[in-house]
């Protein structure tokens, strides 16, 4: 992490660039994603840095809960992210994931239920 000093100006970008890790690159394009592992995930002798999310098709939520989809429910993540990831993660690979890892793996799924204008005036 960065020190630096914060005045209202850069109160903001820090928040994005410190804080929040792997949410800097969380607008999704063209119904794909990439997520910037803040901690690598081991898998044999190689480390997966990053993950490209893509926007779930209907058939890939078959069997979940869009209630707990959206509520970012471990159990549904754990379901729903080997289906939509590149390189393709297992369940076992998401039971491994780095707590802030995971959380921007889901927030990023979430994001992919927000209408265009909606997620447009969230940003500003």
């Amino acid at each position: 992490m960065t020190t630096k000093k914060l005045d209202a100006d850069t109160a903001e970008r820090r928040i994005t660039d410190d804080t929040a890790g792997a949410y800097a690159n969380s607008t999704p394009i063209d119904g794909r994603l990439t997520v910037v592992f803040e901690t690598p995930l081991p898998r044999g002798s190689t480390m997966i840095p990053e993950v490209q999310l893509r926007k779930p098709a209907a058939g890939e939520l078959r069997g979940l809960s869009l209630t707990d989809v959206l509520q970012l429910d471990v159990t549904a993540m754990h379901k729903l992210l080997p289906r939509i990831t590149a390189p393709a993660l297992t369940e076992q690979d998401v039971a491994q994931l780095d707590p802030v890892d995971f959380v921007a793996l889901s927030v990023g799924v979430a994001g992919f239920f927000t209408p265009k204008a909606t997620a447009g005036s969230l940003t500003a």
